[in-house]
């Protein structure tokens, strides 16, 4: 298994936390899954930012984990890092970036886990896997000490087995943090018609959403397919511009796989008309999603169209497009399993106002009650649960 590119030690008795190998971890190398940075890469002089909270609260840092080459791709694939084993079915693809993140929390090596997300990259994995996830408003969680790739989408959030751990996470981040919403009671329920959906995945979030006793309001939304390729075409072009000195070293360019630098290079060739447009419809696209959140509490669609494909499939298609216009929009959104006919569990996404967290997190919660969550739920797991109980109250 490839779930770590470093494991580290670490004493006490705080929750266990991975991190992703491409935030500062003081006195370790962060490689950012790729050995055209690793190779050249000194230890960091100081955490990210974003750990203040979690050295505070004496939190135990277990390793870097693994992920996409450069966060730059979903299906967690890492030729160079090896990719980390989906825990559900080794066969088939973890997703990513955020693969190790999601791996190490399914598999009981974690406790909790920080991912990034810029156009799905936490909860792409974490639907993948079977546990959840929460990709924050943009913004909110600082980026300081953090390899970027595109400056005006990159987030970072909690990856947990269940939706109690994204809250101690959350309350590691951002010190202070509580969950004082009540559940939404008033549910958009997304339709694209622009997107192909399994249609057991399309049902089974139907279902999760009558369990949890929601009022479901009908929401069709043909905008959906502009606002990921106008997404992509942003992504694209932030992350030639952060990484580009990679691709122009000769030294590292020859070190990086081909289909990441493949994709950097795409992105020099969107052209500034493009980008234009991108940035115009990122405007009317935040504005249509705001106003629906004014008439629903809460929008809910699946996490990905598809279960996780077989390792060899895993180029054959992209897994962002449910996940990247979220992004786009700038608001948070959870991932969390439902249950379903398959083996790996449909994935219900949630997407929230700005700085909506608490009441996606105490949404969650109710959903999670209602369909039974993640099957890494198991009485093996009421230790770590206990765990997380016991320290959440810190945060």
């Amino acid at each position: 298994m490839s779930t770590f590119i470093t494991e580290l030690p670490s004493d006490g008795h705080g929750p266990r936390v991975a991190v992703k190998d491409l935030i500062d971890v003081a006195g370790v190398t962060t490689t950012a899954g790729s050995q055209a940075v690793a190779d050249f890469a000194m230890p960091a002089n100081a955490d990210a930012a974003l750990l203040a909270g979690t050295r505070a609260a004496g939190a135990r840092i277990v390793g870097k984990a693994n992920l996409h080459e450069l966060a730059f791709g979903t299906s967690g694939v890492n030729p160079w890092a090896g990719t980390p084993e989906n825990p559900l079915d080794p066969r088939r693809i973890p997703g990513g970036s955020s693969s190790g993140s999601a791996v190490a929390v399914a598999t009981d090596v974690a406790d909790v886990a920080i991912g990034s997300d810029t156009g799905g990259s936490i909860r792409i994995p974490a639907a993948f896997c079977g546990v959840c996830g929460l990709k924050t408003s943009f913004g909110r969680i600082p980026l300081g000490g953090v390899w970027p790739l595109a400056k005006s989408l990159d987030t970072a959030g909690p990856i947990a087995v269940e939706v109690a751990g994204l809250t101690t996470m959350m309350q590691l981040l951002e010190p202070g943090f509580q969950v004082t919403a009540s559940p939404a009671k008033t549910v958009g329920r997304l339709r694209l018609p622009s997107e192909t959906i399994d249609p057991d995945i399309d049902a089974a979030i139907d279902e999760a959403l009558a369990r949890s006793e929601f009022e479901v309001i009908e929401i069709s939304l043909p905008e959906w397919g502009e606002a990921w390729l106008r997404c992509t075409d942003l992504l694209t072009s932030e992350a030639w511009e952060a990484n580009r000195h990679l691709v122009e070293d000769p030294a590292r360019g020859s070190l990086l796989g081909d289909a990441v630098r493949d994709r950097l290079i795409s992105g020099s060739k969107v052209t500034p008309a493009q980008l234009d447009t991108a940035r115009a419809f990122q405007a009317t696209f935040t504005s249509l999603l705001h106003a629906w959140l004014e008439r629903v509490e809460l929008l809910a669609l699946p996490t990905t169209s598809m279960h996780p494909p077989l390792l060899e499939d895993a180029a054959k298609t992209t897994y962002n497009r449910l996940t990247s216009p979220i992004n786009l929009a700038r608001l948070p959104a959870l991932s969390l399993p439902v249950a379903g006919p398959s083996q790996i569990p449909p994935s219900l996404q949630l997407v929230g106002p700005m700085l909506g967290e608490a009441l996606l997190l105490a949404t969650a919660t109710h959903v999670e009650a209602a369909t039974g969550g993640s099957p890494f739920r198991s009485p093996p797991l009421v230790p770590r649960r206990s765990r997380l109980a016991a320290t959440s109250d810190a945060g």
